[in-house]
């Protein structure tokens, strides 16, 4: 097993994520980036810094070939992994966004925030299509079960 350690950002990193493919790392921090490393090399190869604040979340979709990152900044944004474009701004949330996940297909995300709620978005239109309400205090995570038909959610 060949060890790499990821160096660039410059404050707190919040999460870290394999690729499907496990090629690549995705790492987000509180620096207001997120960035992609190769994991054979361990260099940076990739950077996403259009967040004005924290970034709390980022995950691959199932397909490797989006990114979708959750901040501090009330917003979610979908990056093209191969062209570092970004594809999607995705607002809604009120406060803090905490974390997102992307459904078995691709075809959704669930972000969850510091606002109590828990929200579902189509990734092809980037247009919010649910908002689960109940919690009584802020939302820190969320998943989809293996079929894709339920999330559940943590506050």
């Amino acid at each position: 097993m060949q060890c790499q350690v990821l160096e660039g950002h410059t404050n707190n990193i919040s999460s870290a994520v394999f690729s499907p493919d496990e090629k690549l790392v995705v790492s987000a921090s509180w620096d207001n980036t997120v960035r992609l490393w190769d994991t054979l090399t361990g260099k940076q190869c990739g950077v996403f810094d259009n967040h004005f604040s924290a970034v709390n979340s980022a995950v691959f979709s199932p397909d490797g070939k989006l990114v979708v990152s959750a901040s501090n900044d009330k917003r979610v944004r979908l990056w093209d992994t191969s062209t570092g474009k970004l594809c999607g701004v995705l607002k809604g949330h009120t406060k803090a966004v905490n974390s997102v996940v992307f459904s078995p297909d691709g075809k959704l995300v669930v972000s969850v925030s510091s606002d109590k709620t828990v929200r579902l978005w189509d990734t092809s239109t980037g247009k919010q299509c649910g908002v689960l309400e109940g919690h009584t205090w802020g939302v820190i995570s969320a998943v989809f079960s293996p079929n894709g038909k339920l999330v559940v959610s943590a506050s």
